[in-house]
């Protein structure tokens, strides 16, 4: 089986525990305002097969065990290469490696099976209600809770992800929205609030996209962080 990878990461610290390898596979169906990763929503040619990536990702193994590690497929949306995905998943579990899904959940299908293979579930959030996410990707939101469905099936870990925008996420009422959203979600174990910033910016430049969020200022770190503290509250409360 071949894949279309963007790129890889050796030794990525963020994209799940431990260090891991971070394979960014090409392909989206969202186009999102503030994707700064837009060189990967095309579906470019094949350039690895499975034995070959593989291999490649097993060289890091003494790495994961050292701390609890593993590879993490990202993308791009890693789901709409899913039979690949399957058969380099299969593959991994039975050199038992941990794998984590980085992912919108928007592919087409296979959620159920893909699912089956992984060890957790990173889950970005694009937009708490369904006229925002429209709004903010281009595409429905129903794709997504689809895959949220199967995902609270399988009892898997999941962790969120919510990128914060200026003046779209930065609010009360985006907070709330988003607690409430979460409550259909089974077994998160950690939320993250990611600040919007500019360092995709010159990538709009290169390929020559329009960039819908050019003029929006980066959300302030600190800020971010105090939004964060105030949904964690909210959501606390919301659990008990």
């Amino acid at each position: 089986m071949k894949a279309s990878v963007d790129s890889i990461e050796t030794f990525g610290l963020v994209d799940g525990p431990g260090i891991r390898t971070v394979i960014f596979l090409d392909g989206c169906s969202l186009r999102c305002k503030y994707c700064h990763n837009p060189e990967t929503w095309a579906m470019n040619e094949v350039n690895y097969d499975t034995e070959e990536l593989v291999q490649k990702i097993l060289r890091n193994k003494p790495y994961f065990k050292r701390n609890n590690g593993g590879v993490t497929f990202s993308g791009g949306e890693p789901l709409l290469q899913i039979n690949f995905l399957l058969d380099i998943c299969a593959r991994l579990k039975k050199e038992g490696i941990h794998i984590a899904l980085d992912t919108a959940g928007v592919g087409i299908g296979k959620y159920k099976e893909i699912l089956e293979l992984i060890d957790l579930v990173i889950l970005d959030i694009k937009y708490a209600d369904k006229e925002g996410y429209k709004e903010l990707t281009g595409r429905d939101i129903e794709e997504s809770e689809k895959f949220i469905e199967e995902v609270n099936k399988s009892g898997k870990p999941v962790w969120i992800r919510q990128v914060i925008v200026p003046g779209m996420m930065d609010n009360d009422l985006y907070l709330d929205k988003l607690v409430e959203y979460l409550k259909k979600i089974k077994n998160i174990e950690k939320i993250e609030f990611l600040p919007f910033h500019h360092l995709g910016f010159e990538k709009y430049k290169k390929l020559n996209i329009p960039n819908p969020l050019e003029n929006t200022p980066e959300m302030d770190a600190n800020k971010c962080e105090e939004l964060y503290q105030k949904f964690m509250k909210k959501y606390e409360k919301s659990r008990k």
